[in-house]
């Protein structure tokens, strides 16, 4: 993966049907997508339950952009090697799931992907400040984890924030959650350079009528450009 900043829409398949990922994938990246974003979540960490290793590992079958692995699980460490062998480019620990997000991060550069660090909306930007040289990816929460269809809260401060202390590193900072073409002028004005999107990328549109999905994801990207 070659770093850089331009804006990348990372459309999170917890939105897509669930009986039918492998052709959900193919529709969105045909669709103009940059990344596929996966939401793993474990019932404990966050109240929902959703993808583990085998799923993820089926997924990757189908992706041919970049898989975005969002780990919303505690503990971590235990299950990155197992999410490497499934296939993900990006793995990303909430820095709230554990003692040693350090340890952590080194653990998923070591198995080879890059390594993010999410933030719940509660966390402040200098959570982050002695881990941005063992980061590829800051994750800001701009709802609380565990379900799509959340509501925005507003956290362009922290962004702005971030992208002040992340300075000239090769440091993303991605977007996750209420992300659509009202809210996403916000925070990629305040620094953000990935956008997770549920349902403003899916909503109206299957794999029978994918081009819905092109359509929504242009308006996130026009948004941004008015």
């Amino acid at each position: 993966m070659t770093f850089d900043r331009s804006l990348k829409i990372a459309p999170s398949i917890l939105s897509a049907d669930f009986a039918d990922f492998g052709r959900e994938i193919r529709a969105i990246e045909d669709q103009g997508a940059d990344w596929v974003h996966v939401d793993v979540m474990d019932g404990h960490f966050v109240p929902n339950l959703t993808f583990g290793p085998p799923a993820v590992k089926a997924f990757r079958k189908h992706v041919t952009t970049v898989m975005d692995v969002h780990l919303m699980i505690s503990p971590v460490d235990a299950y990155i090697n197992a999410y490497a062998d499934a296939g993900a480019d990006i793995l990303t620990a909430h820095i709230e799931a554990g003692p040693h997000i350090h340890r952590t991060l080194q653990a998923i550069r070591a198995a080879g992907m890059k390594a993010g660090v999410a933030l719940n909306p509660g966390t402040p930007a200098d959570a982050v400040a002695d881990l941005l040289d063992m980061a590829d990816l800051i994750c800001v929460m701009t709802v609380n984890p565990g379900f799509g269809g959340q509501k925005f809260i507003d956290m362009t401060a922290k962004v702005r924030r971030l992208r002040d202390m992340i300075g000239d590193r090769e440091v993303h900072i991605e977007i996750d959650g209420g992300v659509d073409p009202s809210t996403a002028p916000l925070v990629v004005a305040a620094g953000a350079d990935v956008l997770v999107a549920g349902s403003a990328v899916f909503r109206g549109g299957s794999v029978d009528k994918p081009e819905v999905y092109g359509e929504n994801m242009q308006a996130i990207r026009q948004s941004v450009q008015g």
